[in-house]
């Protein structure tokens, strides 16, 4: 953390805050970054979601919902405004090629995106990230809101921009990523707590950042955020072996960012590389076992026997000494056979006990039933 390094080629040399946290508004402190110095940003700016009082469960229990002075302003207006300012800064020191993400629900995404074209970006897709377990509607007085949207935009229509679209595709088992993912939302031992309650009230789960950094950006690449929050973005770039730059004013988020990310560990190089080899499609993909943390990029999976051992990759692919490939076509080739159900056939140790990653499969199922 705060290491500081030699800015080259991209940008005029200057020092770059890499891997630390800048603790101040994120229009100011963006302004003091030189041009074109950042290959990524990912934003996840204050929603400004204009709620008319407190909610409550059936049972009578608070819903703990965003209440937070960060999200509050005076007017639509106020807040164009603000969501234009740093759009303009970000837009500055992105570097030519450099791409946008911006998240957001339906209170705020679609203003964002009219500022995103108005500032002269490039919109690639709009992502709709559906929850797999989403809280419900208490009152049952709408439908449950059960999706936030991201917007991908190029810095200009002529960039030539970063897409690993076989990454993408191997993370998928061998299917074309759609704009449409299904993920849960961030909970469990994931969720960070302070003193019982959440250090955050809108921390976004890992497997998302893990995406979308996997998707749009290469080893070594400068990730900045300018809404840091504890840290989500900062933490899934070590494991990738990206840099980042976090800024987040508040001082509390600011320490437990700080600590989460000392603990997070970074993922060896053969880790990283990503590859893509064809496989019959399932109901979920290996490569989300993967990014959700179920099974860590690095882990070992081995056959039975343990005549062959692999080691998980970035993109979900498996390394048995020089031969790579999915789940099913690695087994394959080990074993000389015309095909293989990987989900048998490799096991890992589960709390003791060697399964095969079936398991890890249901237990995944299993957390995102509604």
């Amino acid at each position: 953390m705060g290491v500081l390094t030699r800015l080259k080629a991209a940008a005029p040399l200057a020092e770059l805050p890499l891997d630390s946290i800048l603790m101040d508004d994120c229009i100011a402190a963006m302004a003091s970054l030189p041009d074109a110095c950042v290959d990524m940003i990912f934003a996840d700016p204050p929603y400004n979601l204009q709620l008319g009082g407190d909610l409550f469960r059936p049972e009578g229990g608070r819903v703990d919902a965003v209440d937070n002075d960060w999200d509050k302003f005076e007017t639509f207006a106020a807040y164009d405004a603000f969501t234009a300012a740093w759009l303009a800064e970000a837009r500055r020191i992105l570097k030519p090629d450099g791409t946008l993400w911006v998240i957001g629900s339906y209170h705020n995404i679609f203003r964002v995106g009219a500022k995103v074209q108005d500032q002269g970006y490039w919109i690639l897709n709009d992502i709709v990230w559906r929850k797999a377990n989403p809280m419900p509607n208490f009152k049952g007085t709408r439908f449950t809101n059960a999706h936030e949207t991201l917007i991908w935009a190029a810095k200009s229509e002529k960039s030539r921009y970063t897409f690993n679209y076989r990454a993408m595709k191997t993370l998928n088992d061998e299917l074309q990523m759609r704009s449409d993912w299904s993920l849960p939302i961030c909970g469990g031992p994931e969720r960070i707590k302070r003193d019982g309650t959440k250090a955050h009230p809108t921390q976004k789960p890992e497997a998302l950042l893990y995406r979308v950094l996997l998707a749009a950006t290469k080893p070594g690449d400068v990730v900045l955020d300018p809404f840091f929050g504890t840290g989500t973005t900062g933490a899934v770039a070590k494991r990738l072996g990206r840099r980042f730059i976090g800024i987040e004013r508040d001082a509390t988020y600011c320490d437990v960012a700080r600590e989460r990310i000392a603990a997070a560990l970074p993922l060896d190089e053969s880790a990283v590389t990503t590859m893509m080899a064809p496989t019959a499609a399932t109901r979920v993909a290996f490569g989300t076992l993967v990014e959700t943390g179920l099974l860590a990029a690095g882990s070992e999976v081995f056959d039975t026997r343990r005549r062959w051992v692999a080691t998980v990759r970035a993109d979900g692919s498996l390394l048995c000494g020089t031969v790579a490939g999915t789940i099913h076509k690695l087994g394959a080739a080990l074993q000389g056979a015309p095909s293989c159900n990987g989900w048998t056939f490799w096991h890992t140790e589960i709390a003791g006990e060697i399964k095969p990653i079936d398991a890890l499969r249901q237990t995944y199922l299993l957390s995102t039933e509604p």
